[in-house]
């Protein structure tokens, strides 16, 4: 049992020193929760989580995720004192400024010490219940002799009162995720002023029916926090640990008040914390005993390494596991060309949705660190390959999730898995529900990592389900978001190489737009993976050609019939497949300027809205698509109506040329 002697409180003060200091030389931020997490900081990182500052990325390292990512200065004064090579004290004297890797949230790519992006409330705690299934799932296929690690999380009211923190909740308590702990800083201050002002609700009991093991504490009282902590690992349930807290610890006249929550507290309150907290020393300034003690709790984590290390060196599945944690696609890629060589040889009439599955029949037997799902919407997303076994409180080596009607909180558990490593998660839903995920699918942007999206029912051509179910602007929306690779394949093979380009893809989501309808095969040669350059001529022009029609997904069999149109009536008119705008852009300019050459009228043609479009057609051109919300009818009907059939797309291109 730890001796908690008086000098405890010294040692987290460093982290209140720290963090009041910084803010005030930003003149922004958040001083008082690291100010009133302080205590129960320290004992967390003193007797109960696991970690080696010498290698942040040490695979089977407790994962610590501080969801409520506005009190930044917490994580930074905790990896700068247990001996972290960044951030320095300098970095930290430039909080929130150029440059400086103490950014003002926690940002994964700026420290290797910080497990994920936060600052969103609520997603943090969301992508730790990622981060604890990854764990599970790869302690199921790795043993504990790779894989047994906690995943812990600090988080505010704000996190809790967000919509996703139920999802993620509810989705941890049902797979009882035993090795995920979050501590609530229950300070019961938000910026407003008290969190009464907007919430009654009993929490405790709100986590306890969502079958979670709950534990209070005072949380400046380090005994009480050592017990509550302890009693969280030892119980097969994910814990809530509600720490009672006084935000703004020590600060004379705005401690327990939101007038510590969210600004500098000046010169004179700080003065007389130092005084209150008996802290002597100036700003920035920490006493070498106490740095002493902090970076001897850090070296104590060198340890544990090496002998994980050792296991892992005489592991059997040592070389899979190191491929798989760092992110390498197994060598070769005899699945997927065995599967497009499938689908030269028999060109099916599908749905992209029915040919992702098919892709996916290949890929997921092949590529063991799949692990999929979908929001409740598993035979409408066909993202469930066969033979594929549910991931589930009896079977954390499956590998297919059945997230419930979670859009947001799979979007965002997902981002913890793909953070965790060892898998490379996906999902589906609805693409009108991208929306739900919209900030999750940022924060993947942002936080640079592979997640796959497979969004289905992407156009009007869902049919009867109508305005609240077809995609309009969502494919605009998803494209101006930056780092975040939108494909809308046209056929089966563009869908087989839409995957491949979304598996190697390490550096950011993407999301793969499919069709509910049947779409004619239009590619019949399996050479060059054409999809990967984000567009490519389809068909070229018979005639001078005098257009060139660029058209995505669905749309794109309907522009080759209304190129053949023209050409019969002899205006020459290529058809370009454009299945990623990203993609595209990326390429060199004479390749974009040989298929989108000058002087020639450019027609793009997309069932959602054209606002975008200009980019590639320039101002001179023809958009066709839909802006204004559809209608409950036939596909083929709301097509008609529409104007996206061939003899009205040619009858358009026709007009615009003066023909």
């Amino acid at each position: 049992m730890t001796d908690f002697s008086p000098a405890w409180a010294a040692r987290a003060n460093a982290i209140r020193a720290l963090a009041m200091d910084a803010v005030e030389a930003a003149a922004s931020g958040h001083p008082g929760m690291p100010m009133g997490m302080a205590d129960v900081a320290t004992v967390l990182f003193a007797n109960h989580l696991k970690y080696d500052p010498a290698a942040p990325r040490w695979p089977d390292r407790d994962r610590f995720v501080l969801s409520a990512g506005h009190g930044s200065m917490l994580i930074y004064a905790l990896l700068h004192l247990t001996g972290y090579a960044s951030p320095t004290l300098d970095d930290i004297k430039r909080f929130r400024q150029w440059h400086s890797p103490c950014a003002g949230h926690p940002e994964n790519t700026e420290l290797p010490g910080v497990e994920c992006t936060t600052g969103p409330l609520g997603q943090g705690l969301a992508m730790a219940v990622g981060m604890a299934m990854a764990e599970r799932h790869l302690n199921a296929v790795f043993g504990d002799a790779l894989v047994d690690h906690a995943t812990w999380v600090i988080a505010g009211d704000g996190c809790l009162m967000e919509g996703i923190s139920q999802e993620a909740i509810s989705l941890a308590g049902h797979l009882r995720l035993g090795r995920l702990n979050l501590i609530w800083d229950d300070n019961g201050i938000s910026i407003d002023g008290p969190v009464s002002l907007a919430s009654s609700e009993d929490m405790a009991a709100r986590f306890a029916a969502a079958g979670w093991h709950v534990v209070a504490c005072d949380g400046h009282d380090f005994a009480s926090i050592d017990a509550a902590l302890t009693a969280a690992r030892a119980d097969p349930r994910p814990s809530l640990i509600a720490a009672r807290t006084t935000i703004g610890k020590g600060a004379p006249t705005k401690a327990g008040t939101s007038g510590s929550h969210g600004s500098p507290l000046g010169a004179k309150e700080i003065e007389g914390a130092r005084a209150a907290l008996g802290w002597t020393h100036g700003p920035f300034a920490i006493p070498a005993e106490i740095k002493a003690w902090w970076e001897g709790l850090g070296a104590r984590g060198a340890a544990a390494r090496a002998a994980w290390e050792a296991r892992l060196a005489t592991h059997a599945q040592a070389g899979e596991f190191t491929r798989r944690m760092e992110g390498r696609l197994p060598e070769g890629n005899a699945a997927y060309q065995a599967h497009v060589a499938g689908l030269i040889a028999n060109p099916p009439k599908i749905a992209t949705r029915k040919a992702s599955e098919m892709a996916l029949d290949a890929l997921v037997p092949a590529l063991p660190e799949l692990l999929g799902g979908s929001a409740d919407l598993t035979g409408s997303n066909n993202t469930k390959a066969k033979g594929q076994p549910l991931f589930s409180a009896a079977d954390y080596g499956g590998r297919y999730v059945h997230y419930g009607i979670r859009e947001f909180g799979m979007a965002a558990a997902m981002n913890g898995m793909a953070l965790h490593g060892g898998v490379i998660p996906y999902g589906g839903t609805f693409l009108v529900f991208s929306d739900y995920m919209r900030n999750a699918i940022r924060l993947a942007a942002i936080q640079q990592i592979r997640v796959i999206h497979v969004a289905t029912h992407d156009s009007i051509g869902l049919g009867e389900d109508g305005p609240t179910h077809q995609p309009i602007e969502h494919l605009a929306s998803l494209r101006a978001m930056p780092n975040v690779a939108v494909w809308r394949p046209a056929d089966a093979v563009e869908t087989a190489e839409a995957w491949a380009c979304a598996l190697k893809d390490a550096t950011r989501p993407s999301v793969l737009a499919l069709s509910r309808q049947n779409l004619p095969p239009l590619r019949s040669d399996a050479g060059e993976m054409l999809s990967a350059r984000g567009a490519y001529r389809l068909v070229a022009a018979g005639h001078k050609r005098a257009a060139v029609l660029i058209a995505t997904g669905s749309e794109v069999h309907i522009a080759a019939e209304a190129a053949s149109l023209l050409e019969a009536d002899g205006i020459g008119c290529d058809v370009v497949s454009m299945p990623c705008w990203e993609a595209f852009a990326a390429q060199d300019a004479a390749y974009r300027a040989d298929l989108l050459p000058a002087g020639v009228a450019k027609i793009s043609v997309e069932a959602g809205v054209t606002m975008g479009w200009e980019r590639w057609t320039g101002s001179d051109g023809l958009n066709i698509g839909i802006d204004h919300f559809g209608a409950s009818a036939p596909a083929e009907r709301l097509y008609a109506e529409y104007g996206l059939t061939a003899p009205a797309i040619a009858a358009r291109v026709k007009a615009h040329l003066g023909r």
